[in-house]
């Protein structure tokens, strides 16, 4: 008999014949294990997950098929119809991977009439294909798989060095935790040497930022989709480049627009940016440009 949250989720639907899917995200059944997908069917998800716990056993995604072959065995006993499938989408968890989850549980939907689905999961970054997945088929419920783990400090420090050693060697996680980081400190180290501690400081603290704005909006996938070798892809290529020239333009136009009589060489940079005047001709000078560069960034969005 399903658990009672699941047991819940079926009986508010009016769902007859269900779906489990199992969601790698990240495609460890296929580099790992060598299994293309999707893998369809209770035998061949076992045989795929054995492979794979054999492979890597710490690999969580090994626990999760399993966890969605009991889901579907118990679906089953308890009367439903009901099928199970694993969908993997690729190693970079791009926009590219995520469409092919959808292709790959659009082609089991032609062999298998499903009008409700159950994904199974083992943590949040599979779970972010859900809206996808819903696109396809209705989702009417969501189990996540919790391995049990020992809470012994020796476990702590396992986990830990493990972390450390991920963030070190995996490209995914190096570029952010290294790359971010390694630029700062070069920067500063500059900064240190040539005596620009203020102008240096405040380059550090906008590359900082700006890599916070990418991870937290998915600006490299966003811009990978956009990117799309399609009519609409183009425009937005080409619309994104004009409003950037744009932009980059508005600053020698404002430079432009400051008198020079307000510009003594003697005039160190802080003094600059602290004269009311000239940051107002500055500012007056680049709007213009700035304006019509940022509404034709717009324009290619929507």
């Amino acid at each position: 008999m399903p658990h009672s949250k699941l047991q819940r989720d079926i009986e508010a639907s009016v769902a007859s014949n269900l779906l489990v899917i199992c969601v790698d995200r990240d495609d460890d059944v296929g580099k790992k294990a060598g299994i293309s997908t999707p893998v369809v069917g209770r035998n061949a998800c076992i045989e795929a997950a054995q492979r794979l716990a054999l492979e890597d056993p710490e690999d969580a995604d090994s626990n999760a098929i399993f966890s969605a072959i009991k889901t579907y065995e118990d679906l089953v006993s308890s009367g439903y119809k009901a099928q199970v499938i694993t969908v993997a989408g690729v190693e970079s968890r791009s926009v590219q991977g995520d469409e092919k989850i959808a292709a790959e549980i659009k082609s089991v939907l032609q062999k298998f009439s499903a009008d409700g689905a159950v994904i199974v999961s083992d943590g949040e970054d599979d779970e972010m294909v859900i809206p996808i997945i819903q696109n396809v088929i209705p989702v009417i419920s969501v189990q996540r798989v919790v391995m049990k783990v020992s809470r012994t400090i020796e476990h702590s420090y396992a986990l830990f060095g493990k972390f450390l050693k991920m963030v070190v060697y995996d490209p995914k996680y190096s570029k952010f935790f290294l790359g971010v980081p390694g630029i700062l400190l070069l920067i500063g180290g500059v900064g240190a040497v040539t005596g620009y501690t203020a102008e240096i400081f405040a380059v550090l603290v906008s590359i900082l930022g700006g890599a916070f704005l990418i991870r937290a909006f998915d600006v490299d996938k966003a811009w990978s989709n956009w990117a799309k070798p399609t009519p609409e892809g183009f425009i937005r290529m080409f619309t994104l480049i004009t409003g950037l020239i744009l932009i980059a333009g508005s600053i020698p136009a404002g430079i432009t627009n400051v008198g020079v009589e307000n510009l003594p060489s003697d005039l160190g940079i802080v003094n600059i940016l602290s004269d009311e005047v000239i940051v107002g001709q500055f500012v007056s000078g680049m709007i213009p440009f700035l304006w019509i560069g940022i509404g034709t960034i717009f324009v290619g969005i929507l």
